[in-house]
């Protein structure tokens, strides 16, 4: 029979045991979301569950609520073949971005994944602003990235020795695999990576690879995959995200295709991103340096000495401004919805008068 630490459940997680069970309650993880349904699995398998009510009334928002990857104290019921969801434990890394739209606030990703693997398709799919982007992310949850250069098989050696120079010359450092879900090129280098009751993300747009990736790694196409289009690309597959436990005990995340990136409250992840940047901003003049036009600020004179790109500064002050910009807002939301909750209260009281 499997076991909680096989799927994950560590001694970081058992540390706060106490905290969050109550008698009677089980521990499981959960391993998809449907709009207000879950999918749990523990030592036995994968049920189904609902939240508690209680839970909607103490969480201030969305991301307080479970996502895939979070551990969750449960009741079971009907013989153990479903379960009700009453508490979340702490998150020790997680995934989030802006929720898509105008609407200020937090969409979860995922939760207590250990590395992230950011997979950009050779062919049409490279961008090195996305990428930045995805690194952001990573960093600001506290997730170890890794970057998967997907369909080598569309490019020549060359155009892939260039990929590979750009990300450098971007002054990205984190690792790279480059490898082929057709040739077969890399994958060990990707599979020796992986190691049992550890939790892996898969990041990308649509078509990418992602899903093929973890057919590959399984064996056979258990996860449906749609023929490539005529430009070579993938079309998109992944209706949800959901946890993949592998027979070799290694979990997988899929995740469906993003088509926006934003950046909310995530400036200490856009600082692990550009830590060269921030290194450089030691020697500026001004404590308070904004690096755009005073004087002395290293930041610029390593632009104009051609120690740092244009192209790289250029991304570091658009995802700085974009993260801090939405913070604002968010925190301004947040205190007018607080606001409108004293002012419910209050009307409630003097109605009972």
């Amino acid at each position: 029979m499997m076991k909680l630490i096989d799927i994950g459940f560590d001694p970081w997680f058992e540390a706060h045991v106490d905290a969050i069970r109550y008698e009677n309650q089980g521990i499981a993880r959960v391993s998809a979301v449907d709009r207000n349904s879950y999918i749990i699995r523990n030592e036995l398998g994968e049920i189904p569950a609902e939240l508690a009510g209680k839970i909607y009334f103490h969480v201030e928002s969305s991301f307080e609520l479970p996502c895939v990857g979070d551990w969750v104290t449960v009741q079971y019921h009907n013989d153990d073949t479903s379960a009700i969801i009453h508490g979340v434990f702490p998150r020790r890394t997680f995934l989030r971005r802006k929720r898509a739209g105008v609407e200020v606030d937090y969409q979860m990703i995922a939760a207590n994944i250990d590395i992230a693997f950011i997979v950009q398709s050779c062919h049409f799919d490279f961008n090195l602003h996305r990428m930045n982007r995805y690194l952001v992310m990573a960093a600001d949850g506290h997730v170890e990235p890794i970057v998967i250069l997907a369909k080598t098989d569309l490019i020549t050696h060359d155009e892939l020795q260039q990929k590979l120079a750009a990300i450098r010359h971007a002054g990205i450092t984190t690792r790279v695999i480059a490898l082929s879900n057709i040739t077969g090129s890399g994958f060990d280098e990707f599979q020796q990576v992986l190691m049992p009751g550890r939790t892996y993300c898969l990041l990308g747009s649509s078509g990418v690879g992602k899903t093929t990736l973890i057919n590959h790694l399984i064996g056979r196409d258990a996860l449906d995959t749609k023929a490539v289009s005529g430009t070579g690309e993938g079309t998109h597959t992944t209706a949800r995200r959901q946890l993949i436990v592998l027979d070799k005990g290694m979990m997988f995340i899929d995740t469906p295709g993003m088509r926006e990136l934003g950046l909310l409250g995530a400036s200490d992840g856009v600082n692990k991103g550009f830590e060269d940047i921030i290194e450089l901003s030691m020697a500026c003049r001004y404590a308070d340096c904004s690096h755009t036009q005073e004087s002395g600020c290293a930041v610029l004179t390593a632009i104009t000495n051609g120690e740092l790109s244009q192209e790289r500064y250029s991304s570091y002050m658009k995802l700085k401004k974009e993260s801090e910009y939405h913070e604002m807002s968010y925190v301004d939301k947040r205190r007018k919805d607080r606001a409108f909750g004293r002012f419910i209260k209050t009307a409630k009281k003097n109605m009972k008068r």
